[in-house]
């Protein structure tokens, strides 16, 4: 299990339960109790933003101490990592490291970069076709631009999900459901003027099914 320290949110000011120093950078918890740093005996540990994956590996490989540092997103409720605290040898090790076959590096990410956009074009042009399969009077520039909305990388929409990477039947309706629900249906309109979700779902479901009934009739 990993080691955790905490880094507050700014508006929320935290003293140590043992020393009482503070407003503290960082602290940890024990038995519900903040810890600072010093108290923890974490102190001679440095800060490593995230950012930066080949650092971040190689400065926890090196460092034989070393703890996750999180931040709680209020809005998302949940807590997400903002680095490590690492051994300052172990940081500078790390740096040296990654100094040294940068170059290296930046030609991997540039070819892995070729290949993801290669394989976006196939899935993009995959899922088109499938929409068109299951919706053939469906316009081939509307199919076209459904799949590239959905299936944007790192979107999180249906076209990213395991189902919709599989061409799922439901997975692709439901992305065509919601394409036409957002473009041919006053469904954002109702949004705004402070309809609930699930209401303006319901209101505008009709349109939805009556359009997906269309398209689904061979031309």
């Amino acid at each position: 299990m990993d080691l955790v320290v905490i880094e507050p949110e700014p508006r929320r000011r935290r003293h140590c339960a043992e020393c009482r120093q503070g407003p503290l950078r960082f602290h940890t918890l024990e038995f519900n109790a903040v810890i600072c740093l010093n108290c923890a005996d974490l102190a001679h540990l440095v800060h490593l933003p995230r950012g930066d994956a080949a650092l971040t590996r190689r400065a926890r490989e090196a460092s034989s101490l070393w703890a996750v540092v999180v931040r709680r997103n209020r809005r998302r409720r949940r807590y997400e990592r903002q680095g490590l605290l690492v051994e300052a040898p172990a940081l500078a090790r790390a740096e040296a490291a990654c100094l040294a076959d940068a170059d290296a590096r930046a030609r991997r990410r540039v070819r892995d970069a070729a290949r993801r956009e290669a394989e976006d074009v196939r899935f993009t042009a995959a899922l088109s076709a499938e929409i068109l399969r299951l919706f053939p009077a469906c316009p081939p520039s509307r199919a076209s631009a459904v799949a590239a909305h959905t299936s944007l990388r790192g979107s999180g929409r249906v076209g990213r999900t395991a189902a919709g990477r599989a061409l799922d039947e439901g997975a692709v309706t439901a992305a065509v459901g919601a394409a036409v629900r957002h473009e041919d249906t006053p469904y954002d309109a109702l949004l705004m003027a402070g309809v609930p979700r699930n209401a303006a779902r319901a209101r505008v479901a009709p349109v939805v099914e009556a359009v997906l009934t269309t398209w689904r009739t061979p031309p």
